[in-house]
């Protein structure tokens, strides 16, 4: 049986699209002002930094031929289904958990198409201390973070209990 789209979590995929509107917006002004490892400052222990990444997070598998461009869109489509899935089953009342699916969605959505399309993923936000540089990541990474983030201390808050009959 199905329900109406309102009332499941998919009622949020709206935030998926704000996600990926600010991630486009933000590597499309990387690539259009700066040149391949080019450094701005911008504040101490932060620079706008424009890097590629051939491989995953932390750029595992960069150098490993190519075929790993698929195999990560592969995982990255399989991620964003089961997530879809998940926020059809869920209520649209589960803001916050449906809200960590469509950050996740949306970032995964925003490095897919950059692997697709460019055959790389842009990341251009470089924090460091002295001269020690965290990995170089972009917004996309960022929502992706903080939604399992919030999932996992979604985990840590007292469950609400549902009364029988409410809504009715």
């Amino acid at each position: 049986m199905s329900r109406p789209i309102n009332s499941t979590g998919l009622r949020w995929l709206w935030v998926v699209v704000v996600v990926l509107a600010l991630d486009f917006a933000s590597k499309q002004w990387i690539l259009n002002n700066f040149v391949l490892g080019q450094s701005q400052p911008l504040f101490p222990s932060f620079n706008l930094y424009y890097a590629r990444n051939y491989g995953a997070a932390f750029s595992f598998l960069a150098d490993h031929g190519g075929w790993q461009r698929w195999f990560f869109a592969g995982i990255a489509v399989a991620i964003i289904a089961v997530l879809l899935v998940m926020m059809y089953r869920n209520s649209a009342q589960q803001k916050l958990t449906n809200i960590a699916y469509a950050f996740i969605i949306g970032g995964a959505l925003g490095n897919l198409f950059d692997r697709l399309w460019h055959g790389f993923v842009v990341d251009f936000i470089d924090f460091y201390i002295g001269n020690w540089h965290y990995p170089t990541f972009n917004l996309a990474d960022s929502f992706i973070c903080v939604g399992a983030a919030i999932i996992v201390l979604e985990g840590f808050l007292p469950a609400k209990k549902s009364v029988k009959g409410e809504g009715k």
